[in-house]
């Protein structure tokens, strides 16, 4: 029988609670209260709300407890610098190898299909991002490096995050997709010289978006 820590059980079970919008922004949470609740002791507690705090999912107040993480100019930038650091190596990569990757590109056409659905049918941006994350996992995770694969699930959070209010913005959809379909089409034509600035465009417009936003606040 496999043993799971406890810090552990307490870390998912915050975590779907986060993901799955069972926390408010506008709430400080005690973790006292919380370790009651749970019935569990505060270090295994604290362990778990220390890697929350580290991806980025929550803030520690300290003598308070805790609230969900705003997104900040840095945060922002951060993780558009990360995801076109890897996922511009892994376009690139695919690209200078594009036959042996028919497998992939086949997927990769199919989640572009269900995007393109989602967005004749008018629906909604949660589901076409379902579709946009699986993209670029997808395309990450086929290269078989899982560092690669570790940072960028660090970050789903704050991309999910991003991706969703930037999705928000009228036509944002419309261009994510043909972005989509840029990436796609220069990694399955071959195309190393032009895949890697396509690729850094489809990060660089939604990052504008993010910053404008954050901004305006």
């Amino acid at each position: 029988m496999s043993y799971e820590p406890l810090d552990q059980k307490i870390y998912d079970h915050l975590l779907n609670m986060i993901l799955n919008d069972k926390l408010d922004y506008n709430t400080i949470y005690s973790e006292t209260k919380l370790s009651k609740e749970l019935e569990v002791s505060r270090t295994p507690m604290r362990a778990a709300l220390n890697r929350l705090t580290q991806e980025r999912y929550i803030d520690v107040i300290p003598n308070k407890g805790f609230q969900l993480h705003r997104m900040t100019e840095k945060d922002v930038v951060e993780t558009f610098q990360i995801r076109s650091a890897i996922e511009g190596y892994c376009t690139s990569y695919i690209a200078n190898d594009y036959k042996n990757y028919e497998e992939l590109f086949t997927k990769l056409e199919e989640l572009l299909q269900h995007q393109r659905r989602v967005m004749n049918e008018k629906g909604s941006i949660e589901e076409f991002f379902k579709y946009d994350q699986k993209f670029h996992q997808f395309i990450i995770s086929s290269i078989n490096n899982e560092t690669f694969n570790s940072l960028f699930n660090r970050y789903i959070f704050t991309i999910r995050t991003l991706a969703l209010s930037s999705l928000k913005h009228e036509g944002r959809m419309e261009e994510a997709l043909e972005e989509h379909t840029n990436m796609f089409k220069a990694m399955k034509d071959g195309d190393r010289f032009n895949v890697y600035p396509i690729t850094l465009k489809h990060m660089d417009n939604p990052k504008s978006i993010n910053l404008e936003d954050i901004l305006s606040k």
